[in-house]
């Protein structure tokens, strides 16, 4: 079944609506965006969602990778069954939304906040990934590679623990879903860009992500639409 990201939940109602719906992911932004919070409003948006990971006795790393760490497919699968190991002890886990930020800065929002988990979305590299304190999902942007081939060469194993795939910036604008089907058909990535209530399903059935991740596509007026978000985890899922 694909698991859901509900991202840039502003209010702690955004984020049970989101937990209600059935989300495995709640996305809270720390990156400039009319969507960040300070960390205090973050908290309490934790602390509604539950026990963070850390104070659960969750440790960081996920269990100890003894592949090929030059296999990237194997990597990221090997992130995915991690990631669902995390989720069966807490669910949605809460991902902090980071661009270009100080890596300290991260870290230090992340603490304060009890985030579970970090997304590193702007220009910093794989091995910026290594540097966090949490485990770090990275954006990849499509629009920057005309093939899957050059996009799988780009990907750097032993790094961040998931992949996602966007070109919309939280802009509503669709990612192009066969560029993200041909990598989906290695590895598993979360698609990101332009979902909707009434795409999503289309979108799992013709890309077959891990995950799929959306923020404008429930939001009406610019607030999240807890009606939204329940038909958009409705049809994700059931797709």
């Amino acid at each position: 079944m694909t698991h859901v990201k509900i991202c840039g939940c502003m209010r702690v109602d955004d984020a049970l609506a989101a937990a209600q719906a059935g989300a495995d992911f709640v996305g809270l932004v720390f990156a400039e965006s009319r969507r960040r919070l300070s960390t205090e409003q973050a908290l309490q948006i934790v602390r509604a969602l539950g026990t963070p990971l850390r104070d659960l006795g969750q440790t960081e790393p996920p269990p100890h990778y003894e592949g090929d760490a030059t296999d990237v497919a194997a990597w990221f699968r090997h992130g995915a069954e991690a990631l669902e190991r995390l989720l069966a002890r807490k669910r949605p886990l809460t991902v902090g939304v980071f661009e270009d930020q100080p890596l300290e800065q991260v870290d230090s929002i992340a603490d304060e906040a009890g985030l579970d988990l970090v997304q590193l979305s702007g220009s910093e590299s794989w091995q910026d990934c290594l540097l966090a304190n949490r485990q770090v999902i990275k954006v990849v942007n499509t629009e920057a590679f005309a093939s899957a081939e050059d996009l799988l060469a780009a990907l750097e194993p032993g790094t961040a623990i998931a992949c996602l795939l966007d070109s919309s910036r939280g802009r509503g604008r669709r990612t192009d879903w066969s560029l993200a089907r041909a990598l989906a058909d290695r590895l598993p990535l979360i698609l990101a860009g332009g979902l909707t209530p009434e795409n999503v399903s289309d979108a799992v059935r013709e890309v077959k992500p891990w995950a799929v991740d959306v923020s404008t596509g429930v939001e009406t007026d610019g607030a999240k639409d807890p009606d939204k978000i329940r038909a958009f985890v409705a049809a994700a899922k059931e797709a």
